[in-house]
């Protein structure tokens, strides 16, 4: 029964009877199994997508096993190869340091993270010699590693593939030897990383890993994975009106798999819901609703899930500009208090890129004193005059 419930919702199990077999040694043995998780700390905010995988990293440990989060502060200054189409430029120390830092904050919003082990890998990768280095190569092929689709591709299309990009897997596999991990969790994207950390125990007499994959959360564009750097994501610790608004936002094909990867409700609960979706016995809008009612709530509370939910209908479905709540915004605040781009104001506004604010321009979605902004070089004056700001469809403030 406990097998099958630690199973649900993974996507590979490799080999297939790992997972059993590990839960078998695990009461043999008498102990806890070792289970790892990395992040390389190349952006300080954790995401929905990151959730995916922490929610069932959290079962395990509740089923009384150890969980050893490794921060990638040595293989960060590589960068992860994974799903890239060009060299990921490697952070400083001074940059690894400051996002690592942020991580167990934001972790404790899932599990109890005075009960998991964390482990920077610097502290083996970054004692070891050259010669050293070349010995752990040799348990690689370059074959091996251009059987990655992003590496395949780049080659294909003369991207060019750094050298250090292609040992990424193997020392980060070596990870697995350092702690004895006899379980490795990641992302569908992470297979071939984590599989390397396997054939690394093995390779020096250990019983390999078994790697368990979770599957990838669509973004909110509803084209691509959840990332931070596609600016695409909801993170574990943004404001309640943000998450809620956010996830309103989602298109109406992703509602299945958003019921099944971000929610909290049994898996009964969540057969029911995507039936009504399928069916169309429910309006789409209203299960969102219910969505980013229980995305909030797991993250904060139910108080501030209730307060997101009522902010969203007053700014969002209400109509009429006098029923909207406007957020004060000083020119004495603002980096030029005399003269501002509306792309700046955007950015600073909204916090968001600004191709992202360039868009939303382009595609109306910006409005100053009610009337609609096109011109992507718009400039706001201070002259002394309220100006009245709608930015997206829930963005709403007086310049003054």
């Amino acid at each position: 029964m406990i097998e099958q419930k630690l199973a649900h919702g993974i996507e590979n199990i490799v080999p297939a009877k790992g997972l059993e077999e590990k839960l078998a040694l695990s009461k043999k043995e008498n102990r806890p199994l070792i289970i790892k998780f990395g992040m390389d700390p190349t952006a300080p905010d954790l995401h929905l997508g990151h959730a995916v995988a922490l929610k069932k990293i959290r079962e395990f440990m509740e089923a009384g096993h150890e969980i050893h989060l490794i921060v990638g502060d040595f293989t960060a200054l590589v960068g992860d190869p994974s799903g890239r189409n060009a060299t990921r430029p490697p952070l400083t120390p001074e940059e690894v340091q400051k996002n690592a830092d942020t991580y167990v904050a934001q972790l404790s919003k899932i599990f109890d993270t005075t009960k998991i082990h964390i482990h920077f890998n610097n502290d083996w990768l970054g004692k070891m010699n050259f010669a050293e280095i070349l010995k752990l190569l040799t348990q690689a092929t370059l074959s091996q590693m251009m059987q990655r689709e992003d590496f395949r591709n780049r080659y294909e299309n003369n991207a060019p593939i750094a050298l250090h990009e292609l040992i990424y897997p193997i020392i980060q596999g070596y990870d697995s030897v350092a702690i004895k991990a006899d379980i490795e969790f990641g992302g569908r994207d992470q297979l071939l990383n984590c599989l390397c950390g396997k054939s690394l125990q093995e390779s020096m007499g250990m019983n390999g890993q078994t790697v368990l994959t979770m599957p990838l959360l669509c973004g909110l564009d509803g084209h691509i994975k959840m990332s931070k750097s596609k600016g695409n994501y909801i993170g574990l610790t943004e404001h309640p009106h943000d998450m809620f608004g956010k996830t309103m936002s989602i298109p109406d094909f992703l509602i299945p798999e958003w019921v099944e990867l971000t929610t909290s409700w049994t898996p009964a609960e969540k057969a029911d819901i995507i039936a009504d979706f399928k069916n169309n016995t429910v309006n789409p809008m209203e299960i969102k609703k219910k969505i980013a009612f229980n995305i909030v709530e797991q993250y904060h509370d139910k108080e501030s899930a209730q307060e997101a939910s009522d902010f969203f209908y007053k700014q969002v479905q209400q109509k009429g500009l006098d029923s909207k709540e406007f957020t004060e915004v000083l020119w004495q605040d603002l980096p030029n208090n005399q003269t501002i781009t509306l792309v700046d104001l955007g950015v600073h506004l909204l916090n968001q890129s600004k191709s992202n604010i360039r868009r939303l321009i382009e595609g109306g979605g910006i409005s100053v004193d009610g009337e609609k902004i096109n011109d992507i070089a718009y400039v706001l004056h201070n002259n002394g005059s309220e100006i009245k700001l709608k930015m997206g469809k829930r963005g709403f403030f007086t310049l003054k």
